[in-house]
C-alpha cells in the first residue's frame, strides 16, 4: 500500500471533520475542536494535523502537539474499511518522525478506557503504560 502523509493546511477543516465522523471519534465542533480553534493552534508551530491518502482519498489523521519537552500524540482516526491494514501505524510513525525533527525525545499519548483497540495498537507500536499518574482536567466550560 502506497500511503501518502500529508499536513493539514487552512481550508482542510471538512476534511479532517469527515475523517472524524466516518470514524466515530467524537470531537467538539462548538469549542476545542472549532474551525478557528485548530488553525489557530496550529500557528503556534508545536503542532499538526496529518492526514493519511491512499489512490487521492483521505482515510486517517493523528493530531501531534509538543511542549517542547514532551510530545504527544492524539484523535488517531481511520475510517473503518482502512483499519487493520497498518494505517494507524503509518500516521503514529509519521507524528514521531515530526516529534524527532523537533528535538522531542519522549512520545506520550492519553487513552480512554473504553479505546481498547487504540490501547493495543499503541502497545503493539512500543508505548508503554505508566502506572502511577493519575490524568487530571479542569475545563472552562465542556465544549473546550
Amino acid at each position: 500500500m502506497d500511503v501518502k502523509i500529508v499536513a493539514y493546511k487552512k481550508g482542510d477543516y471538512k476534511i479532517l471533520v469527515d475523517l472524524w465522523e466516518r470514524s466515530g471519534l467524537p470531537y467538539k465542533p462548538l469549542g476545542r475542536d472549532k474551525e478557528e480553534t485548530i488553525e489557530k493552534e496550529l500557528k503556534r508551530g508545536v503542532g499538526k494535523f496529518l492526514f493519511a491518502m491512499l489512490d487521492g482519498k483521505y482515510i486517517g489523521t493523528v493530531l501531534v502537539t509538543h511542549d517542547g519537552r514532551k510530545g504527544w500524540i492524539n484523535r488517531v482516526a481511520v475510517v473503518p474499511e482502512y483499519r487493520h491494514k497498518g494505517i494507524a501505524r503509518i500516521l503514529v510513525e509519521a507524528a514521531e518522525k515530526w516529534l524527532n525533527g523537533q528535538g522531542i525525545e519522549i512520545y506520550a499519548c492519553q487513552i480512554e478506557d473504553y479505546n481498547k483497540e487504540s490501547l493495543e495498537v499503541f502497545k503493539k507500536l512500543g508505548y508503554i503504560p505508566f502506572e502511577g499518574i493519575h490524568y487530571l482536567t479542569k475545563r472552562k466550560y465542556p465544549e473546550v
